[in-house]
């Protein structure tokens, strides 16, 4: 545990990429291949499941402090952290513990199913051999939320120095829905052929947002243009007479889109496609707000596949006859995926994505801006001799997405944040007016500078009404101009109205609370676009 509490450190007081990287080698170079491997699964979001509830952890942190409940809610309140706030709270340790990173997550799993006089007498003895670092690790992972300011394709690219691999061999062995528990470490990295498992699927590759002019891509022949469909990203596998459908975020999905499943007698072995899971009926996508009804459900029953229906907006062919063919140019996969879907005719699950004919930048502008018509959220752009790379490079994939709409609403209430913004009132609930009154609508919590952040936390702290916890009810005077995506009708919010991926755009200084917008305006927002 000592080795990772200085890896986790060394990571979190850097922002620098090489220094993260070099952090991370030198782990990998220290420690035995269990701890090497649980490292990498929690560092790749494979974290333990949670079993003590926090509630218990609060108590018991409470009572070890010799602090009021009270008193710990509130450091709690101020710190913004759970695991933070007990590690700061408990007094110094007794002992001195040197059991390894996969010491301490058995104990945390063994955990599961004891009674709670047990868990506590575990959790104590720990917390009494541990330095304030390496209490504030166990306390995340013992909560199941373990989060470090480093990206999976850091912990890769560090992998790939440590092996001696190239790093796109070692994110094809990371993919796929492996834990600690199932595989050892030479297992997962060091084994000959990373293919052995049949239903692994490639890392995805990601387009870099359009930021300059168009016409700045070169003549328009040599790019293939595509509308950018609102739904979630996956890869279509069948290998060997078995069907696997993964997500982008690396879940396995098959059996929540069982609309598929004839796609294994249909398509020929040793087929990846590259596509989007997207909401579909009578020839028209649907809203995303269509699909979440079907996210993170674990029964997916009749009543869901007829009101939330989907088909896969086949992008790309990654792997054809049992090859990968990752590396061919765009133009020759395309013209393979075509002539795959083809031979197995046309089918109600599977389409084709449409590329735009598009000769001049101009047209694309006007496709673009067109989109919400389409219930697309703009254009992909793929250079026509790319291959299909892994993680995000800039170049030769970009997607250039619509204006987003915008609205001007009223703060409400103020929360804190976490981390590093523990301090600071950086969440806040929006309201517009209906009628004489405010009608709370939505939350958003990302879009301002730091320099903002601190005035707005003086001024709730000068201008707060109630106190519900960590929240605070505030003075309706601040117009915040509000960014989102998309917006849908909700019978879960009382203003009727649900906003896709929320932000706010800017601070408007120069109006008062009378000027913002209206639920009348959402409303004719939710005609035009819902």
């Amino acid at each position: 545990m000592k080795n990772f509490a200085q890896l986790f450190t060394q990571l979190d007081q850097t922002t620098k990429t090489l220094k993260k990287v070099a952090a991370l080698v030198d782990y990998f170079g220290r420690v035995a291949d269990k701890d090497r491997l649980w490292a990498m699964a929690i560092l790749s979001h494979r974290r333990p499941k949670r079993t003590v509830k926090t509630s218990l952890l609060r108590v018991w942190a409470a009572e070890l402090a010799q602090v009021p409940l009270w008193l710990f809610e509130e450091s709690y309140h101020v710190v913004g952290d759970l695991a933070e706030t007990i590690a700061l709270v408990l007094p110094p340790a007794q002992e001195q513990h040197d059991h390894s990173l996969t010491h301490w997550i058995e104990v945390i799993k063994s955990l599961a199913k004891k009674e709670e006089d047990y868990k506590k007498e575990v959790v104590l003895h720990a917390w009494n051999g541990m330095t304030y670092r390496e209490r504030f690790i166990f306390n995340k992972l013992i909560t199941g939320g373990f989060r470090v300011g480093v990206s999976q394709k850091l912990m890769m690219r560090a992998l790939a120095q440590f092996e001696g691999q190239e790093e796109n061999a070692i994110a094809h062995r990371l993919m796929g829905n492996w834990t600690p528990d199932t595989i050892s470490y030479e297992e997962l990295i060091r084994s000959e052929n990373p293919l052995d498992d049949i239903s692994r699927p490639y890392p995805f590759y990601l387009a870099y947002a359009l930021e300059n002019p168009a016409t700045d891509l070169g003549d328009p022949k040599d790019w293939q243009v595509e509308r950018k469909w609102d739904g979630i990203r996956g890869q279509l596998i069948v290998r060997e007479g078995n069907l696997f459908v993964w997500s982008r975020g690396e879940e396995l999905v098959t059996d929540k889109f069982p609309e598929y499943h004839p796609l294994t007698s249909i398509l020929p072995d040793g087929t990846v496609i590259d596509g989007e899971i997207l909401p579909f009926r009578e020839g028209a996508p649907l809203s995303f707000n269509v699909l979440q009804t079907r996210i993170g459900r674990k029964n997916v029953t009749k009543k869901i596949l007829a009101s939330a229906p989907v088909i896969l907006m086949a992008y790309d062919l990654l792997e054809y006859q049992g090859k990968d063919i990752r590396s061919t140019p765009l133009r020759e996969r395309r013209s393979l995926l075509e002539k795959l879907l083809s031979e197995i005719g046309p089918q109600d699950i599977i389409i084709l994505s449409e590329v735009l004919k598009i000769t001049a930048w101009e047209a694309a502008t006007a496709a673009r801006a067109a989109s919400r018509q389409h219930l697309s959220e703009g254009l992909m752009i793929k250079k026509l001799d790319s291959a299909y790379r892994a993680g995000r490079k800039r170049g030769d994939w970009w997607k250039w997405k619509i204006d987003p709409l915008t609205i001007d609403a009223v703060m409400i209430y103020a929360q804190q944040g976490h981390g590093r913004r523990a301090n600071l009132y950086t969440d806040y609930t929006f309201a517009v007016w209906d009628g004489d009154n405010l009608v709370p609508f939505t939350k958003a919590y990302s879009g301002l500078t730091d320099k903002e952040f601190n005035k707005i936390t003086a001024w709730v702290r000068k201008n707060t009404k109630e106190r519900f916890g960590p929240v605070r009810s505030v003075n309706p005077e601040l117009v915040f101009e509000i960014a989102f995506e998309g917006i849908n009708a909700s019978s879960r919010h009382k203003s009727g109205v649900a906003l896709r991926f929320p932000r706010m755009l800017r601070w408007r200084t120069d109006k008062k609370s009378a000027d913002a917008n209206s639920l009348e305006d959402l409303k004719k927002m939710l005609n035009l676009y819902g």
